[in-house]
């Protein structure tokens, strides 16, 4: 059957008939944002289309394996993950309604999952131009401070929020360690290499011409209080810029970085895993793909069979 087709043009008249009153229902009940009504609209509108020429005269006449093929389809035609999840969403919701209405015995749309997202790639800093960076030497208190905050960062692996709330009582020199509180309250002891450790020296040393009287924070402002967050992210960024990264810099990617760089080298994921403080392997692994990008991008660069159209003679 093709769109221009009676029976297909009375099918999705029928399927327009339960839609339309579903809308409503959004609208007068639900209170739906004109925004959202919309989106089921063009959703489920055009999933009445798809069906409708493929003999559907009813929503109840349809099975899972209908909605996998149509959202096999809309992926087929370039429909991203957040968009057929929407879909996936909308007709649950949909179904959900129609069996309330006593439209339908059955919600096919139940175990409906769209393709997973693809896993983003966290960025990283190059060695060499993080090595330019990081040995760059500070003119000031201020500088100092901000050199020790990402050594720390990158020797370290820590999270922003986690180096935000060191105390002097959490660092130990001597050992080249700091105790630090990652997500859930768990307590880890972190590495600090001997680049950290000669930074956070330099900066102890002059620390408390800052610091308020009484103030327990290792990193604190000009104005002698804890150094927030968001000032720190903008002073790693201030010194990126001053000295010519040609990327931006922020805390998260340092610690990219630290994970990357450790497994170029080593191949003990259950180590890094337990340096980041991840609860799970799964989220180490990500670094794992990374790694293989890069070694991908080394292999095509220099062998010399790896480009198509050498001429072998």
């Amino acid at each position: 059957m093709t769109p221009a087709d009676p029976a297909v043009q009375a099918h999705r008249m029928w399927l327009g008939d339960t839609l339309d009153a579903y809308l409503d229902h959004l609208i007068q009940v639900r209170r739906a944002s004109t925004h959202t009504v919309a989106a089921y609209r063009r959703d489920l509108g055009a999933a009445a289309d798809w069906l409708a020429a493929r003999g559907h005269a009813a929503w109840a006449s349809v099975a899972i394996a209908d909605l996998r093929d149509y959202l096999a389809h809309r992926h087929r035609a370039g429909a991203k993950p957040a968009s057929l999840s929407r879909l996936a969403s909308a007709l649950r919701s949909f179904y959900t309604w129609q069996m309330r209405q006593g439209r339908a015995d059955t919600n096919p749309a139940t175990d409906l999952r769209a393709p997973k997202k693809p896993a983003k790639l966290p960025e990283t800093i190059d060695v060499d131009d993080l090595a330019r960076v990081l040995d760059a030497a500070p003119e000031d208190t201020l500088e100092t401070r901000d050199l020790a905050l990402l050594e720390l960062f990158y020797s370290a692996g820590a999270r922003l929020a986690e180096v935000a709330d060191l105390d002097l009582a959490d660092i130990d020199l001597a050992e080249g360690e700091a105790r630090v509180i990652g997500k859930g309250n768990k307590e880890r002891r972190v590495p600090m290499g001997t680049k950290a450790v000669a930074a956070l020296q330099r900066w102890l040393a002059v620390r408390n011409t800052l610091a308020a009287p009484g103030t327990t924070a290792l990193f604190v402002s000009r104005r002698g209080t804890r150094l927030s967050r968001r000032s720190i992210a903008a002073r790693m960024e201030r010194w990126a810029l001053a000295h010519g990264l040609p990327v931006h810099l922020h805390p998260h990617k340092l610690r990219h970085s630290f994970a990357t760089h450790l497994l170029e080298s080593s191949a003990d994921l259950r180590a890094v895993q337990e340096l980041l403080g991840h609860a799970h392997i799964s989220t180490t692994q990500i670094y794992t793909h990374l790694d293989f990008a890069h070694l991908s991008r080394v292999y095509d660069a220099a062998h010399p069979r790896a480009h198509a159209g050498i001429d072998d003679d």
